[in-house]
C-alpha cells in the first residue's frame, strides 16, 4: 500500500445539513460520484470496508480535546486473502479471529464461510453519491448514503491539519455537532436510533432550550422545548458588563440542558448568545466561563443574524409567504425586527430595546403611577424611532416572552401549551388591558396571575409596552404570535428540523 500520510477528520451524520450543504456547494464541487461498497461492522471503532475489490481499512489513531478524529490508513488488499491480512481485519474489528479452514479467502468465500456465520460482526451494503470539494483549505465532501433500505446525508471535512479542520467546521456553522465516525453513523442508521438535535438561545432573561427529533420521512417532533428564567442580564453595570452572580446561574442552567440533551442522545447541541452576551464587554470571558461550565461552545450572534433566524422560523412554522410581513422579537436586552414580502427578507436590524433594560431603568417590576408608565413608554417610543414612518404591513407577528405569556394571560392558560399559542391574535385592546394589569400590581401580585409565568411577572409590564408601542408605530390593531423563535429557525437552518 503507498504511504499515505494520517489526516484528521471532522464527520457528522443526519437526514439534512441545509446550511452546511449550500456552503461547501458554494465553495466549488466536482461532479458527484456513486459507489458500492460493504462495510464489516462491529463495536469497534475500526474502519473496514470492501470496495473495488479491495480490503480497505482505517484505524483511529487519536481524538483531541475538540473531538477531531485522527485516522490512519493501515491495509488496502487485494482478494484472496491470507491467514495474516485476515488477522489485521479482526485486529481492527476488535473482535476474536475465529478458525480458518483455509490458507486464503475469496471475498464470497470470506463473507459466506467466516463473515456471515459471526454474530459479532455485520456485514452492511452501503451504496454511495459522494460530491467533494475543497472548503477554507480542506477537504470536504457530502454524500448520501442507503444502507438496509434506510438513507441518511454524512458531511465531511478532512486535512493534515486539525487546526484547519476545526476552524473548518467552524465557519461551516457545524460547530456543537457530534464527530461521528462511518462505524459509528452507519449502526446508528441501521439500528434505527433516533435522530434529535438540541439548540439553547442564552438570552438577556432566559435560556430556552429546545430538542427536535426528525424521522425518516424528514418530519420533526418536539422533544423538550421550554425556557428558565436566569437574569443574565441583572446588575449590570453601566457600560454592560455581566456580574458574576447571573453568569453562575446561567451557566448553572445551561450545564443541566446540555446533560439532558446527552440523556436524549442528541447529534447536536447548538448554543448560541444575544443582546446581553453581544453588548457586554466582558463578552469573551462570559463564552469562556460558559463552556468550562457546561462543556459546550457559544455562538455571539449579531443582531441581523438574530431577527434573520426568527423571520426564518416564522415563515416555516406559521407559513406566512405572501403580501408584507414584519416580525419582531422583543426579548430581555433587544428588539430584532424583520421587513420583508413575499416569503422574501428586505430589511433586518436589533435595537437595544429589551424588557429587563427597561424593568431596571424605570422601576417596572413592581406597581408604577401613570405618569411613571407615561415616561417608560415615551422612552420606549424613542428608542424605536427606526420604524416610524413604515407603511403598515399587511401582517405582523410577535415572538418573545412577552408575546407568548400576553398570549397565555388571554387564553387564561394554567399550563402552557405552545400549539395553542402559535398562530394566536393578539389585538390592540388586550394589550393595553394587560399594561393596565401588570401596572397596577407589584411582581408577587402579578405571579398570581393565570397563564402568567411567575418568572416572568417582573419583566411582563416593560415587555408588554414594548409590544405596544410596535403595534402603534406600525398601525396594526392586531398581531399573531409565534412561539417558534430563534432556536427554531436554528434548527431548521442547521439540521432542517
Amino acid at each position: 500500500m503507498a504511504t499515505i500520510i494520517p489526516r484528521w477528520e471532522w464527520r457528522a451524520f443526519g437526514r439534512r445539513f441545509p446550511h452546511a450543504e449550500a456552503t461547501l456547494a458554494a465553495s466549488g464541487s466536482g461532479s458527484a460520484q456513486e459507489s458500492e461498497e460493504t462495510y464489516l461492522l462491529s463495536s469497534g471503532d475500526g474502519n473496514v470496508k470492501i470496495r473495488d475489490g479491495l480490503m480497505d481499512i482505517k484505524v483511529l489513531r487519536e481524538v483531541d480535546d475538540e473531538g477531531l478524529q485522527r485516522w490512519e490508513p493501515v491495509m488496502k488488499e487485494a482478494f484472496p486473502l491470507g491467514r495474516d491480512d485476515l488477522s489485521r481485519v479482526f485486529e481492527a474489528l476488535e473482535v476474536p479471529a475465529p478458525d480458518l479452514s483455509r490458507d486464503e479467502y475469496t471475498l464470497d468465500e470470506l463473507l459466506a464461510e467466516v463473515l456471515d456465520p459471526l454474530d459479532r460482526v455485520r456485514t452492511v451494503r452501503v451504496t454511495k453519491r459522494r460530491t467533494r470539494s475543497t472548503y477554507a483549505g480542506c477537504s470536504a465532501e457530502v454524500t448520501q448514503i442507503r444502507a438496509d433500505g434506510r438513507s441518511t446525508t454524512t458531511v465531511a471535512i478532512e486535512s493534515e491539519d486539525g487546526g484547519a479542520v476545526g476552524r473548518a467546521v467552524g465557519e461551516a456553522r457545524l460547530a456543537g455537532v457530534t464527530n461521528t465516525s462511518y462505524p459509528s453513523g452507519l449502526r446508528a442508521l441501521i439500528d434505527g436510533e433516533p435522530e434529535r438535535y438540541a439548540v439553547i438561545d442564552i438570552g438577556t432573561n432566559s435560556v430556552k432550550f429546545a430538542i427536535t427529533e426528525v424521522d425518516d420521512a424528514g418530519a420533526s417532533r418536539r422533544v423538550v422545548d421550554r425556557a428558565e428564567v436566569t437574569r443574565l442580564g441583572q446588575g449590570r453595570d453601566a457600560d454592560g458588563r455581566i456580574a458574576d452572580e447571573p453568569l453562575e446561574r446561567t451557566g448553572a442552567a445551561i450545564a443541566e440542558m446540555v446533560e439532558e440533551a446527552r440523556r436524549n442522545g442528541c447529534r447536536a447541541v447548538v448554543a448560541v448568545a444575544t443582546a446581553a452576551v453581544r453588548n457586554a464587554p466582558n463578552r469573551d470571558d462570559v463564552v469562556a466561563a460558559i463552556r468550562s461550565r457546561a462543556g459546550v461552545g457559544v455562538e455571539v450572534l449579531s443582531g441581523e443574524e438574530e431577527s434573520r433566524l426568527g423571520f426564518l422560523a416564522v415563515t416555516a412554522g406559521l407559513g406566512v409567504t405572501e403580501g408584507s410581513l414584519v416580525v419582531f422579537d422583543t426579548g430581555g436586552g433587544s428588539t430584532e425586527f424583520t421587513f420583508g414580502h413575499d416569503g422574501q427578507v428586505d430589511e433586518r436590524f436589533s435595537l437595544n430595546v429589551g424588557a429587563a433594560a427597561f424593568t431596571d431603568r424605570f422601576g417596572l417590576d413592581r406597581g408604577v403611577e401613570p405618569d411613571a408608565l407615561r415616561e417608560a413608554k415615551d422612552a420606549i417610543a424613542a428608542e424605536l424611532a427606526r420604524i416610524d414612518g413604515r407603511t403598515p404591513p399587511d401582517a405582523l407577528v410577535g415572538m418573545g416572552g412577552a408575546v407568548t405569556n400576553m398570549v397565555a394571560v388571554q387564553l387564561a392558560l394554567e399550563t402552557y401549551d405552545p400549539d395553542v399559542v402559535q398562530g394566536a391574535t393578539l389585538d390592540r385592546t388586550e394589550v393595553d388591558r394587560q399594561i393596565e394589569l401588570y401596572r397596577s400590581r407589584d411582581e408577587d401580585e402579578r405571579r398570581t396571575i393565570t397563564g402568567l409565568q411567575p418568572n416572568r411577572a417582573g419583566v411582563m409590564l416593560a415587555g408588554a409596552c414594548i409590544v405596544g408601542v410596535v403595534m402603534e408605530k406600525l398601525a396594526k390593531d392586531s398581531l399573531t404570535a409565534s412561539d417558534r423563535g430563534l432556536r427554531h429557525g436554528l434548527l431548521a437552518e442547521r439540521f432542517g428540523a
